[in-house]
């Protein structure tokens, strides 16, 4: 991939590879290819597709997928305006139109009719159906679908069905290995690299308790709150709590466990 100049860089979302997951998202793009991300919640897998968009030079329209989305809510629908019935595109629309990038975020929580929807876009087809309007709009090169879901939450009623994940390339994201999320951390909050490594650490130590104890481990996403609350002058302690501790568990128990562990890892 060619670099941005130094203006387009500028406004570039931040985001530091940790493999090849920058150059396959492009050979997707360049191939017509849907790409779908799978990991745990808060290792960065919105923040790579809003970086891998803004250096294509594409417009990104996301969609944050819950029980309630449907088909129309992707493709659009007829609304009054002013005395008028009129078409409006919803986002899946647009971005076909636009030859733009659609990204889906936690898939697996829209309604099943949404993916029946997904499905002539992600194969030879690259097509669009609208049988509202009676249109059949045909995906431009520039064109990309991303999905993404987090495997560690997939149950028997929502899961992606094997006929709907073998329509995409894709790949698996986890959190960091330390010395890339120890960057990271420093390069998003601001604060002083050693003041984000026992954060980094402590990390480390609180994923080894999921299943056990939590859901989910410590994210990312947590740690940039953390060390961003540290570097406006919050006390270590109250950003720990506020920032990791409280956001992790509602189980008083479990919460003071986790503190006894920031204690023993920070002092």
């Amino acid at each position: 991939m060619s670099m941005p100049d130094a203006k387009t860089a500028e406004a570039i979302p931040y985001y530091l590879p940790v493999g090849n997951e920058c150059e396959l998202f492009e050979l997707a793009w360049r191939r017509q290819l849907p790409l779908l991300l799978k990991g745990p919640t808060g290792c960065g897998k919105t923040r790579f597709v809003a970086h891998m968009t803004a250096r294509l030079g594409r417009v990104l329209h996301t969609v944050p997928c819950h029980d309630d989305l449907t088909a129309a809510d992707l493709t659009g629908r007829y609304l009054l305006r002013g005395g008028d019935t009129v078409w409006v595109d919803g986002p899946l629309t647009r971005a076909v139109r636009e030859g733009g990038v659609c990204y889906l975020d936690e898939v697996v929580e829209a309604r099943k009719d949404v993916t029946v929807v997904l499905h002539p876009l992600t194969d030879h087809r690259r097509v669009l159906p609208l049988d509202r309007t009676g249109e059949t709009l045909h995906a431009p090169p520039e064109f990309m679908l991303i999905v993404s879901y987090n495997p560690g939450y997939q149950n028997v009623l929502k899961s992606l069905k094997p006929s709907t994940r073998q329509r995409f390339i894709a790949i698996e994201f986890d959190f960091p290995p330390p010395a890339a999320e120890l960057d990271i951390v420093t390069a998003e909050s601001g604060l002083p690299r050693e003041r984000c490594q026992p954060l980094v650490t402590l990390a480390g130590r609180l994923r080894a308790l999921k299943g056990v104890d939590l859901e989910e481990g410590c994210s990312t996403r947590l740690l940039v709150y953390c060390a961003s609350l540290m570097a406006a002058g919050v006390k270590l302690e109250d950003a720990v709590m506020a920032a990791i501790i409280e956001p992790l568990t509602d189980d008083a128990d479990v919460k003071k466990g986790l503190v006894e562990v920031a204690r023993a890892i920070l002092g």
